[in-house]
Order: C-alpha cells, then sequence, then structure tokens
C-alpha cells in the first residue's frame, strides 16, 4: 500500500470534471494499491451546524456518527477519479455503508483521515468494492467506514448473494417523512457530492431516473438522527441501501429494538417500497 499525504481537502468541482473527461476511457482491471492521508483536520463549526440542520441532528459537541463520511468524501473521490482506478466514477451504486464509533468523535478533536479502495469481487449484477475510511485522533483510531460501491455489468450467477442486514415490513411505521424536491441539493451543498442523479429532474433523467433521487447517505444521517441519544457511545450502524428514493416523496422510518441491542430500522415509500434497511450493534 502506498500512502500519499493531502494537505487539504481536494477540490471537488474540479475532480467532477476530470471524471467526466477520464469515464470512457476506463475500462475495467485491478483496484489501485494507494492510500490518501489528511491529517490535521479541525471541524468548521458552521458547516456541522448547517449538516446537522439539513439531516436533522440537534447541535451537540459529539459529531453526528455520519458526519466524518463528509470530511472524507473528497478524498474518496480522488481516489475514484485517480488514473488507475478502473471504473467511471458516474455510474457506480452506492448499496450498502457500515460506519463502527469505537469512541465519541467530539467537535475540538484534530482528525486525521485514511481513504483506500478494497475488496474488488463479483456481485450478481456485476462487481463490487469497498471504500474504506479510518478517523483517527493522537494515532488512535475512533472511528471507521467501508461503503460498497456497485459496478454494474455482466452478470454472475455464481457471485454470492448478500444477505440483507435487517428484514422490516412496512405497514407499522414510527414517523412519517416528507421528503421536498431540493433535499438532493440541499444535501450536495453540505456534502459536496454533486451528483447529478440527485440535483434535478431533468439531469437525473439523463441517467434513467424519473426525477431526481435522495443520496444514500442523507438517508442514513436522517435515519440516525431520529436514533439521536439513544445510540451507544460505541456501537457499529450497518445499512443496504435497496431502491432510490424519488424526491419529492413521503416516506415511512420504521425502528424496532432497543439501539445498541440489535436494534434494527428502515425507510419505506407509502408503498411498502424499501429504501433503506439498517442494524445497529
Amino acid at each position: 500500500m502506498m500512502s500519499t499525504e493531502v494537505d487539504a481537502a481536494p477540490n471537488l468541482s474540479a475532480l467532477y470534471a476530470k471524471a467526466a473527461l477520464t469515464g470512457p476511457i476506463r475500462r475495467g482491471g485491478e483496484l489501485p494499491a494507494t492510500e490518501y492521508v489528511r491529517r490535521d483536520i479541525t471541524i468548521d463549526h458552521a458547516h456541522l451546524a448547517e449538516y446537522d440542520r439539513v439531516c436533522g441532528f440537534g447541535l451537540r459537541d459529539v459529531l453526528p456518527a455520519t458526519y466524518p463520511h463528509v470530511l472524507s468524501f473528497g478524498l474518496s473521490v480522488r481516489l475514484m477519479t485517480d488514473p488507475g482506478f478502473p471504473f467511471p466514477l458516474v455510474g457506480l451504486v452506492h448499496v450498502a455503508n457500515s460506519i463502527t464509533v469505537h469512541r465519541p468523535v467530539l467537535v475540538t478533536d484534530v482528525l486525521t483521515q485514511r481513504v483506500r479502495v478494497a475488496n474488488l469481487r463479483p456481485h450478481p449484477k456485476g462487481r463490487q468494492l469497498d471504500v474504506i475510511t479510518e478517523t483517527s485522533v493522537g494515532g488512535e483510531v475512533v472511528w471507521r467506514e467501508t461503503s460498497t460501491y456497485l459496478r454494474r455489468g455482466k452478470s454472475d450467477d455464481s457471485a454470492p448473494r448478500a444477505d440483507r442486514v435487517a428484514e422490516i415490513e412496512p405497514g407499522s411505521p414510527t414517523a412519517f417523512w416528507q421528503v421536498p424536491a431540493d433535499q438532493g441539493r440541499r444535501y450536495a451543498a453540505v456534502s459536496g457530492d454533486r451528483n447529478p442523479i440527485h440535483l434535478r429532474a431533468l439531469t437525473a433523467k439523463a441517467f434513467g431516473f424519473p426525477r431526481a433521487i435522495a443520496h444514500g447517505m442523507w438517508t442514513k444521517a436522517r435515519a440516525l438522527a431520529a436514533l439521536e441519544g439513544r445510540l451507544p457511545e460505541s456501537c457499529t450502524v450497518d445499512v443496504d441501501f435497496v431502491k432510490p428514493l424519488l424526491l419529492p416523496s413521503k416516506v415511512e422510518f420504521t425502528e424496532l429494538g432497543v439501539p445498541g441491542n440489535g436494534a434494527t430500522f428502515a425507510v419505506h415509500s407509502r408503498s411498502g417500497k424499501p429504501h433503506l434497511l439498517g442494524r445497529v450493534h
């Protein structure tokens, strides 16, 4: 593994332009053995407050479990637009995410983040890979994330089919959420994730969606905001992103069990279609 130090958050606008230009020439292959490292990351309190507002969190001295994902997102995009990365960035589908919080991360902590890709493997609908991020404070790993992406391609019937992290039937929701048409643009403004499928119906239609769709990581963050104050200080939260959440929508949020003791949660459409299935353990 070759580590490369990065002094500042990458310019996402430049990286998206690079992705558009280089996408057509990427023809598969192995994953690069590259790790990006960014040190001395401090929390911008105004940015954190806006993230909290967009995702539904309260203002606290502890970072939401999903917030370090936003801090490391630029490193992930840089890695996935490097010449050695085998797939176009546009077209990768975020299918699952796992976050482990080893101890609460405070707004006063100074962070180091490391990002790499690994585990290229077959999937029934193509190939999948993991983007792995570690966040540390004073040399101690305090937060770890694995984001799994699918590159659609030739079907592979021999590929193992992963079990869902939860099986929650619709029909007994804990809450209803009204998700507005501009939710994708609002989350893009705080996360930097300006994938066109999330921004407007017109740009989403170019990629086969009838309307813009919500970011999977906004949906996960909104679900954890609904559990705020009841999550253990140390826990793992796994989610599967099942079906796109079209904007605008009214959806059902359901939680079962006690957070930290095998609790499960889900986001369904009013018709019962699952958008997100999750588990806290």
